[in-house]
């Protein structure tokens, strides 16, 4: 192996070069390395299909800290292996956040355990139960995301809490990936864990919610009241549990809202959970999903508002916002044209079920008593 530029003296970036070459080499075959800014050329023949190759070497290189691209330099085949350069995690910013949350979600809570949070401020830790569920099923979903993009060595932050005065005290919970993703595999596992481990946090708050005893309410004129239908998950739950009482614990509320998050985040379009899904199962094709989607969405709400005379600015809203999504695409990954496998498939198929078994066609209505 010859050097086409002059490699540095230091010994240490040598050890560096002929480490990588020992798990470069049963892959690709380098028959010349040059070295600058910090990146290593490898100059050489690919020893399998040149597709396969960035599969192959990515969790060996990921775990040594280095990132790598195939590409071609007049006519030669190119590995260039260059260290990751991490993003320092301010974990003070999640904490923050998290904290804040903690606190709009449990004032959030508060009130629908009957507290008036303008004239009693200090009884709002009565929404602790509501906060522990909410950011237990929303907390969940994300960090599916997390440990499965850790397990195929991408990069990726700790959730971000999002505290903001809505009814139930926050906007939701987000997480960051840096850098590129490595196939369709990967895209689908990550995109796949988070409404999974949702639902399932879904269901667990949902029991404990039924298990607790109903918050009983004063409801005087002119007040508005959320008037909210449940999907086929929680009716069974509440089957199950031998639930029969009409008014929910803020518990199971939690539960209720998990689930509707779950529908939200699967619709198959754009950059959601369910757009990623589609995405790897289908493969470009995917577009032409995603860019129905605001369509099916758009004529739903029309047919809530016009044909059933009830609320279906959630439908409407969300036709909107897919469209922005759709119109953005959705970005190819590092080895595209490996196809996922039929057991990925099926698990796919069967999410996309499990959130058509969240879906309510009217989730709520507010009403003025």
């Amino acid at each position: 192996m010859s050097s086409r530029t002059k490699a540095p003296e230091d010994a240490e970036i040598e050890a560096m070069i002929m480490g990588l070459y020992d798990d470069i080499h049963p892959f690709f075959k380098a028959y010349e390395v040059g070295y600058a800014d910090s990146a290593i050329h490898f100059y050489g023949v690919p020893q399998i299909d040149p597709k396969m190759v960035h599969q192959y070497l990515w969790p060996k290189l990921t775990a040594k800290g280095y990132q790598l691209s195939f590409t071609k330099e007049l006519g030669e085949d190119v590995l260039v292996v260059s260290p990751i350069q991490e993003v320092p995690e301010r974990i003070w910013i999640n904490v923050l956040l998290a904290v804040a949350t903690v606190f709009t979600t449990m004032f959030a809570g508060a009130t629908m355990f009957g507290v008036d949070i303008f004239s009693e401020p200090s009884q709002f830790t009565k929404g602790l139960p509501f906060t522990l569920a909410i950011m237990f099923v929303l907390g969940s979903h994300e960090m599916g995301h997390y440990m499965a993009a850790k397990m195929h060595g991408m990069r990726t932050s700790l959730p971000y809490f999002i505290p903001f005065p809505t009814i139930i005290g926050t906007m939701g919970a987000v997480i960051k990936h840096r850098g590129i993703i490595p196939d369709r595999k990967a895209l689908f596992d990550v995109a796949v864990a988070g409404p999974l481990v949702g639902i399932v946090a879904s269901v667990i708050v949902t029991f404990i919610g039924l298990s607790l005893p109903p918050v009983e309410y004063i409801i005087t004129p002119g007040n508005m009241v959320l008037d909210i239908q449940v999907p086929l998950l929680f009716q069974a739950i509440n089957t199950i549990s031998g639930n029969t009482v009409e008014t929910m614990h803020p518990v199971a509320f939690a539960g209720w809202v998990g689930m509707l998050v779950t529908v939200l985040n699967l619709l198959p379009s754009g950059q959601l959970d369910g757009g990623h899904i589609v995405r790897a199962m289908l493969g470009e094709r995917a577009k032409h999903v995603s860019m129905a989607m605001p369509f099916i969405l758009g004529c739903l709400g029309l047919y809530v508002i016009f044909v059933l005379q009830q609320n279906g600015g959630i439908w409407m809203f969300w036709s909107i916002f897919l469209l922005l999504f759709a119109l953005a695409g959705h970005p190819r990954t590092l080895n595209d044209d490996i196809k996922l496998d039929n057991r990925r498939m099926a698990l796919g198929i069967g999410t996309f079920i499990l959130g058509l078994l969240c879906f309510t066609l009217v989730p709520f209505t507010l009403v003025i008593t």
